[in-house]
Order: C-alpha cells, then sequence, then structure tokens
C-alpha cells in the first residue's frame, strides 16, 4: 500500500512539474514570460518569406498593434474592424467594433471571435496604432484585455465575458498602449490616458484593490522586477520619474530621477537591476531596485545618452540590445556601465520591441520586414526577410510551439524550419 500510495505522489509530482514546464514554454502577455521578450526556442527559422518556411498565414477580422499571446497550441489576439483601418478616418466611428479572437496556433484556424462594442465616443483619429494597442494577457484559465476607456475585460479560454470594468473614461490622439501585468490575485494596468493612474482589479470579480495617481505621459506596461528585498517591485517609467510601487498595496517604494517625455519602452530587468530607455532625447538609464524614498543618487547606476522613442530592448550575456526608432540604429550597451559597444544604422524603423531567442535578435519593423542579428556585442546581420504584405507591422512577434509568430495590420503569421 505504501508503494502504491508512494507512486501514486511521484506520479502527481511529475504531472504538476510537466504542467508546469508547459506553461513555461507558453506566452503568456506582453513580452513573454517576465514580461523579458526572451524565448527558449532553439530552432527558429532565420529566413522566411511568403513561400519559404511559412506553416501557415490567416487574415484577422481587424487591425491592431497588440501581440498575441500563446497559452498551448492556442493563440489570443485582440482587433479593430468597422472604422480607422487603414485610414485615420475611414468609415463611421458608430461602426467600431473591437475584437477578441483564438487562433489555432498549428493550423491558423480562427476558432472564435468575440466582438465588443465599444464605449463612445472614442478618439476620432488614433495615429499610427489604431484602437487595438494593448496585448492581452491570461494565468492559464481566464484572459484579460485592456480596450482603454471601454474598460478592462476578462473572458474564460471559450471566449465568453465574465467581468468588465472601467478604469477612467481619458482619450487622446496617440490611443491606448499600456498592457495589464498579473500579480497574484491582482490584474494592474496602467490607465496613465484613462486616468492618470496605476490600477489593480481582483481578478475573481473586477472589483478596484488600489489605485496609484501621477501617470503623466506613460504609455509603457509596468514591470515586476525580483528586488534584492526578495519580494517583487512593480516598476514603471513616467515623464520625468522612474517608480517602484509595491504591487500588492500600490504604495509608492521609491522613485528615480527619470527621462523629461513622454515614455513608451516598456522597463526590463536583469539581476534586480532595471533598464529604462525613452524619450525623443533617447536616454537609457539602468537602476538598482529595492530602494526606498528618492533613490537617484543612491540607485542610479548609470545613464547613457542613447535609447529609443517606442521599442523596448532585451537583455543577453552582460548587454542590452534593441533597434531605435527614433534613428534607425541599432544598439549593444555594457550592462555593467551603459558603455556602447556598438550603434550601426540599419534604415529600418520598429515599433515592435525585440525578440532574443537561440543566441539572435529578431527585429520587426513597420514597413521593411524583419531583420535577424546576431546577439553579440559585434554587429552581425544575419538576415532581412520581407512580405509581401503591404500592411503595417506594429506587433513584437512571440513565438508559439517553437514557431515565430508575426502580426501586421491585416495578418497572422506562423514560421518555423521546413527542413
Amino acid at each position: 500500500m505504501f508503494r502504491s500510495c508512494l507512486n501514486g505522489v511521484c506520479s502527481m509530482f511529475v504531472i504538476g512539474l510537466l504542467a508546469q514546464t508547459t506553461f513555461a514554454d507558453n506566452w503568456p502577455q506582453f513580452r513573454g514570460p517576465g514580461s523579458l521578450g526572451i524565448s527558449q526556442a532553439k530552432n527558429l527559422p532565420v529566413t522566411w518569406s511568403d513561400t519559404e518556411n511559412l506553416i501557415w498565414k490567416t487574415a484577422m477580422p481587424g487591425s491592431g498593434s497588440s501581440s498575441p499571446i500563446a497559452l498551448g497550441d492556442k493563440l489570443y489576439v485582440t482587433c479593430y474592424s468597422g472604422y480607422g483601418l487603414d485610414q485615420p478616418s475611414e468609415g463611421k466611428i458608430e461602426d467600431l467594433m473591437f475584437h477578441v479572437v483564438c487562433v489555432d496556433g498549428r493550423t491558423g484556424t480562427i476558432i472564435w471571435n468575440k466582438q465588443i462594442k465599444p464605449e463612445l465616443p472614442e478618439s476620432k483619429s488614433v495615429r499610427d496604432h489604431g484602437y487595438a494597442a494593448p496585448t492581452p494577457a491570461t494565468d492559464g484559465k481566464h484572459l484579460y484585455v485592456f480596450f482603454g476607456k471601454s474598460g478592462v475585460f476578462k473572458f474564460d479560454l471559450e471566449g465568453r465575458q465574465i467581468w468588465r470594468t472601467s478604469v477612467g473614461t481619458g482619450k487622446h490622439g496617440w490611443g491606448c498602449g499600456t498592457s495589464p501585468v498579473l500579480y497574484k490575485n491582482l490584474m494592474i494596468v496602467n490607465a496613465s490616458v484613462e486616468s492618470g493612474s496605476l490600477v489593480a482589479v481582483d481578478k475573481e470579480n473586477g472589483e478596484e484593490v488600489w489605485r496609484a495617481e501621477g501617470m503623466k505621459s506613460s504609455w509603457n506596461t509596468p514591470h515586476l522586477v525580483d528586488a534584492p528585498t526578495g519580494k517583487q517591485e512593480l516598476a514603471v517609467s513616467i515623464k520625468e520619474f522612474i517608480l517602484g510601487f509595491d504591487p500588492e498595496t500600490g504604495k509608492e517604494l521609491w522613485r528615480c530621477q527619470g527621462i523629461p517625455d513622454y515614455i513608451c519602452p516598456s522597463i526590463i530587468s536583469h539581476e534586480g537591476i532595471l533598464y529604462a530607455l525613452g524619450g525623443r532625447r533617447s536616454m537609457t538609464i539602468a537602476i538598482r531596485s529595492g530602494g526606498r524614498g528618492d533613490v537617484s543618487k543612491t540607485h542610479k547606476l548609470w545613464q547613457a545618452d542613447v535609447g529609443a522613442n517606442v521599442s523596448s530592448p532585451v537583455v543577453h550575456d552582460g548587454h542590452l540590445y534593441w533597434v531605435s526608432d527614433r534613428n534607425k540604429t541599432a544598439y549593444c550597451l555594457s550592462l555593467a556601465d551603459g558603455s556602447v559597444k556598438y550603434s550601426e544604422n540599419v534604415r529600418v524603423q520598429p515599433y515592435a520591441s525585440t525578440l532574443l531567442a537561440d543566441g539572435r535578435l529578431y527585429v520587426v519593423t513597420r514597413f521593411d520586414g524583419t531583420l535577424v542579428l546576431a546577439a553579440k556585442p559585434q554587429f552581425e546581420q544575419l538576415a532581412h526577410n520581407k512580405l509581401a504584405d503591404s500592411a503595417v507591422f506594429n506587433a513584437s512577434p512571440i513565438v508559439c510551439g517553437g514557431n515565430l509568430i508575426l502580426r501586421s495590420n491585416h495578418n497572422l503569421y506562423c514560421f518555423g524550419r521546413n527542413n
């Protein structure tokens, strides 16, 4: 009997371990596991085209700049239709419709398409990235989707809406661009446009748990960092400051002098150090987490006068990598002191954030295909892959089932090695 029970315990342990491993291979939020833009996939294609290494291509029911997320063999992505698709004021604003779409990651087949009527009035002209820019998030059981002034939504994995919560009614000509972050029982969103606040709601019922005001000119997704204190902190970059919060309560823990401009790139972290880019002046700042109060003189490690206005970076092997949308330049910086290891003009503009996989950087550009660069402190371009799709590519690339997923305003693509 003991042996039988022991075998049962072992079986449960193995099943649990496999479940954890499977979920770890998912892409559950903006920029994937830990919001770091890093995939453990080892066999992604380096080159592709409309015929080479294309597994499937699926037309979407609308446009959008949000990235897909992946859970198992399913993809989830948001779109909008009916108004302002290819031209800022195309159609009637009353016909605007939001979509949450589930796609089979193996075949590209659309499984379901949930339509949502937005709260009007909406901005009649959302420049560059439209009405579906925030990326969904999943805890493996439900989806959490943000549509700006129309609110935050919770769906089950079959597309049934569970709740809808408003986090503010403000709107902006640049639209909404921040994605939900999940922490324990909370869903947290930077509602800078909608209410100038960082808002946490209970995942179970959608009720507000805490609110932190002062989110000035901030279009970036908050980042959870493992601080030296042993606890997680929630970091967000706003105009003039980088802020650290207790994600449980919304209490501000620290602030550091930041970038004096509106902020789009999301913060990333490595070993408790935060790296923040942004502004039309293009700055990069490194800050050690775990401080209290004003940490500008105690925890700010370095500042570099290079950066990006929209795209976010990745960390790899002691270096920080990205391609700037501002000056179309690829950068590599040392994590130790911020010194520039290379700056190479690549003549293409990304809004998407960089993906790191198998020692390579995947940089999706808006109009000129995808660059594949070597992730090393000497610039090396491995490939420049272009498609016939003339629509804008604003979404960041992801990995699903060991394949590369790209999204344009018109289509969703899956690329993998066919040999």
